[in-house]
């Protein structure tokens, strides 16, 4: 990735997707170290988080991560899961912040330079042709070293640069070469999409 120290960054990540990529490469994401990766890269702007929550539990596994996040860096942005019977009879719950993620892109895109998006889902190809437009520099990172790939192709050939999260797993990987710190272990809700 090809970085400029006085480039304005945002870091907007699609919870459940960065998850389900770490997940299939057999890591856990360290959310300290991956915002210090990232902010030697550019003036970091911000670093927003995108997840669904089950509000109805007692307790949810993915709570600790959420409350973590906000108290270190993280600008969060979560809304409650719907559940729905499908056509078979089965319980589904859907959460998907696909639309919130693209407005805030949107939204800030006049006040950055580079936005990196943490998703490999293809519906984003068109936000990155629109901001790309507006002369602005994007970058995807997701994985197609996983198994199925999590990468779209056409959200990969659209992007300015690519990371594969595989490539970067020793930066940002939890107990792979620890740094100083901890942080709560989650289970993203793999339901959500």
């Amino acid at each position: 990735m090809r970085t400029y120290p006085e480039e304005r960054v945002a870091l907007f990540i699609d919870g459940s997707n960065l998850f389900a990529a770490a997940r299939g490469l057999g890591f856990d994401i360290d959310y300290k170290r991956l915002l210090s990766f990232f902010s030697n890269k550019g003036k970091l702007i911000r670093a927003l988080y995108y997840t669904a929550l089950i509000e109805e539990q007692d307790y949810s596994p993915i709570r600790p991560l959420v409350d973590w996040l906000d108290y270190n860096g993280y600008t969060m942005i979560t809304k409650p899961t719907k559940e729905f019977t499908d056509s078979s009879g089965y319980r589904k719950i859907k959460g998907n912040m696909d639309i919130e993620l693209a407005v805030d892109v949107m939204e800030m895109t006049e006040h950055l330079d580079h936005i990196i998006i943490f998703s490999g889902d293809g519906d984003f190809r068109r936000l990155v042709e629109a901001v790309q437009r507006k002369g602005k520099r994007v970058t995807i990172v997701s994985t197609v070293r996983s198994k199925p790939p999590v990468a779209a192709d056409e959200l990969r050939r659209q992007a300015d640069d690519f990371i594969d999260l595989n490539d970067i797993k020793e930066e940002i990987g939890r107990g792979i070469n620890e740094q100083n710190g901890t942080q709560p272990v989650y289970n993203e809700n793999s339901d959500c999409e």
